[in-house]
């Protein structure tokens, strides 16, 4: 009746090591792009930054995916919404800090004088 925690089954999910390889592939292949894009590019023009953002999100989905193993299930509700709520605030922060910035950099520009 009294388990010992060595012997007690735990219900959550861990990764094989062929999902932890091809996240390890994935993870690297998307890396390669982005930076081989900002390397050869002579100047940063809006298709690079697009293809930038592109890669670094399917880099946080890779990561989520295959190295945190959270795939929507039921089980796994606490995790997301964690996930979620970290995720809203720093965005929060981020985009506050580039509005703040934006406004200092507007009210110090000497115009007129």
């Amino acid at each position: 009746m009294n388990q010992s925690h060595s012997t007690m089954r735990h219900d959550t999910a861990h990764g094989s090591l062929r999902s932890y390889l091809v996240g390890l592939v994935l993870s690297l292949i998307l890396t390669a792009i982005s930076f081989g894009m900002v390397m050869s590019a002579r100047q940063m023009t809006a298709g690079l930054a697009v293809i930038v953002l592109v890669t670094a999100v399917a880099q946080i989905l890779v990561q989520i995916i295959f190295f945190l193993h959270m795939d929507g299930r039921r089980e796994q509700l606490w995790d997301t919404m964690t996930g979620l709520y970290s995720l809203a605030i720093l965005l929060f922060i981020v985009l506050g800090s580039l509005w703040i910035f934006h406004h200092l950099h507007i009210n110090t520009m000497m115009i007129g004088h």
